[in-house]
């Protein structure tokens, strides 16, 4: 969506949005580390995030990759920085052409800084002297599909201190295009409002965007403050120079500061605020706390639809999901990215495309084998396992293999039954409560626009022992309104689902719209998790040694266990899914797992010479219940149960009816 068009909705309402700044890190792990604090600051509910461009395009390549990561992955709508300085015409058709594969569709168009390393501006030989020559060129090659903004001085720039010229200049960029303006940084509000006064008085009519940088320490402040020519009220020193040595209470006073200049300029009639963040969250959030513009507890504000959509190129429409990567966004998208065309009213045959192999980045478990068993430990039992997954839905562990992020306060009803369920060895990977005709603006369940209501199933996903499989499928097919899928790592796959289509678990009802279905269980999504979940857990086991309890531990899980899902068809109906766990629990929980002595053609590898400097290698099948684990095939009702190879997808359905809302 263009920018433009976001502030005049915003302008319209008299409902302030904000927006914020990043920059290409500098280091591999500082690229990380800011794609993790942006997915957390996309909770704030930002209508916009750009991203700057490096002098003379030295950063272009990894500004190109944050903004198809920023639109295409976390969903954020992102305006580019494209600068004239030391760029050939070559090098902008190839950032123009990366954004627009991106799905991007927003370009802050700036003439630039030079390179550290030359004193003076030098237009690039071939290439564009001034922003509004840039602005041209954009529109020339691709029309209307960038919406472009340009920068604003109201206190003048580096190398240009008349008001007037440069006045003419923002006029100049305006009629070559320009649509929005972004304000250099400010700090006296009144400055402020006087120049915006002579810009509408020079007939600029475009949405004027104020730059607001939050204060981190005073060091930084003054800096900042001497960079940018910005004039700093006297009340300001004032208030600043007793906590000068306290960057606690510097950022403290300085939200008091800042969020008093932002309600000056909300008061003025200017509903929008782009806050420089430097990278960092916690100023920008105290502030947007101090203005009630975004909630504490992380909560979004808004939600268009109950999971992060994309805005990656041709994805804007996508409204359809599976339920069984509601916890691991980014690898959907991975998974999902070469798709030619994505569901938008209701789901296709998703084995065409398929879903993307899963060595693709953003698939993996994540993180580094120490931070990992820093992170959950090393388990040596099933209890130790359990405790991992009973300190997450307590809010102490912010992510597990299978959840990229922390448990949500969407839990919160059902968050007793989750823990006592881990308690007993059931271990729950993803979950929903029932939810029966709630607003669409309910702070929790809410989704869509204003003035409709939202439904949903109760939904369980869990890791279930192979010894308790039998008692449990049986205790579903006594259930009419209770549907399953459970999978062996090897893709042995038992289901009552009457059919490989597709059912809605969370719908809602809007005024004038059909009633839209978001997240969908169906057979094919399914196997294509059950990969990736199994992978997931792989992956954890490797964390640890070969030989050790952990390590044979968490395999023995991956290579026994059944991952199932149940959806409960009664959406009127919240618990009643966990009653049928009643009674079931794993025995022996405590018992720390024995580790099988491995042997190479009858010998201890311990007395083994190394080859090439290496262990011998040695491989061990844990047993079950004393039993090879093929050997261990439950029955249903006292019948062989309905199996199939996920290769073939060929199950058996049951007759029995389904949902109480089935696809339109």
């Amino acid at each position: 969506m263009h920018i433009k068009d976001k502030l005049a909705e915003a302008q319209k309402a008299g409902r302030p949005v904000f927006s914020f700044e990043f920059f290409p890190p500098k280091t591999a792990q500082g690229v990380q580390n800011l794609y993790d604090r942006m997915d957390r600051m996309h909770d704030l509910g930002p209508a916009f995030i750009d991203i700057t461009w490096g002098a003379g395009g030295s950063r272009s390549q990894l500004t190109c990759e944050m903004v198809n990561v920023a639109q295409s992955v976390y969903g954020l709508e992102t305006c580019m920085h494209l600068t004239c300085t030391d760029m050939e015409i070559s090098k902008v058709d190839e950032a123009l052409k990366e954004a627009y594969k991106a799905g991007c569709t927003n370009i802050l168009a700036l003439r630039g800084d030079p390179p550290r390393e030359k004193e003076k501006w030098v237009a690039k030989e071939g290439g564009f002297r001034y922003a509004k020559d840039l602005i041209r060129y954009i529109k020339e090659r691709y029309g209307d599909h960038f919406d472009i903004g340009v920068a604003g001085y109201p206190e003048g720039c580096e190398d240009q201190q008349d008001p007037e010229l440069l006045m003419e200049h923002l006029k100049e960029k305006i009629d070559a295009g320009g649509t929005f303006v972004v304000t250099q940084m400010f700090y006296d509000v009144d400055v402020f409002l006087n120049w915006v006064k002579k810009v509408r008085r020079k007939g600029i009519d475009v949405p004027i965007v104020p730059g607001i940088m939050p204060i981190q320490t005073h060091g930084a402040f003054l800096r900042r403050a001497n960079w940018s020519n910005a004039r700093i009220p006297p009340s300001w020193m004032e208030a600043l120079e007793p906590v000068k040595n306290d960057d606690a209470a510097v950022r403290e006073v300085g939200k008091g500061l800042v969020a008093d200049m932002c309600r000056r300029i909300i008061d003025a009639g200017i509903m929008q605020l782009h806050f420089y963040t430097m990278n960092l969250a916690q100023a920008t959030k105290m502030i947007l706390e101090e203005l009630e513009l975004a909630s504490k507890d992380g909560t979004p504000t808004s939600r268009v639809l109950p999971w992060r959509q994309s805005l990656g190129l041709n994805r804007r429409e996508e409204d359809v999901r599976p339920i069984f990567w509601k916890n691991r966004n980014k690898s959907y998208v991975a998974r999902t990215q070469d798709w030619d065309e994505f569901p938008n009213g209701r789901w296709g045959d998703s084995r065409s495309p398929a879903f993307g192999e899963l060595d693709a980045y953003d698939i993996g478990l994540k993180g580094t084998n120490e931070q990992n068993i820093k992170l959950w430990g090393k388990p040596e039992c099933i209890q130790d396992v359990a405790n991992i997954f009973i300190r997450f839905l307590q809010g102490e562990l912010k992510s597990l293999p299978w959840s990229e992020s922390p448990i949500t306060s969407e839990a919160e009803i059902i968050r007793p039954e989750l823990i006592d369920l881990n308690r007993r060895g059931l271990l729950t990977i993803t979950s929903q409560p029932s939810v029966n005709g709630v607003k669409s603006t309910h702070p929790v369940h809410g989704w869509g626009p204003e003035g409709g209501y939202v439904y949903q199933k109760a939904y369980l996903e869990l890791l279930i022992s192979p010894d308790l499989i039998t008692d449990l499928i049986a205790r579903i097919d006594q259930n009419p309104n209770m549907t399953y899928y459970a999978v062996t790592k090897d893709g042995d796959l038992m289901t009552n689902a009457p059919s490989d289509g597709p059912n809605a678990v969370t719908w809602g009802v809007f005024p004038g719209k059909e009633i839209v279905q978001p997240t969908i269980v169906e057979t094919i999504s399914f196997l294509a998790w059950k990969d990736e979940a199994f992978r997931l857990g792989t992956d954890w086991a490797k964390c640890h040694s070969a030989m050790s309890p952990s390590r044979q531990l968490i395999d023995e899980i991956m290579g026994n266990w059944f991952l199932v899902n149940i959806v409960d068809h009664d959406f009127h109906q919240t618990h009643s899914i966990f009653s049928l766990f009643d009674g079931l629990a794993v025995k022996g929980m405590s018992n720390s797992f024995e580790v099988a002595e491995p042997t190479v053609n009858g010998h201890d590898p311990a007395t083994l010479p190394l080859t090439n400097g290496y262990e011998p290698t040695t491989t061990s099948v844990p047993r079950t219940n004393g039993h090879e684990p093929a050997a261990a095939k439950p029955r249903t009702n006292g019948q062989e149960p309905t199996t199939t190879k996920s290769q073939t997808n060929g199950h058996t359905p049951s007759d029995r009816a389904l949902s109480p809302l089935p696809l339109n």
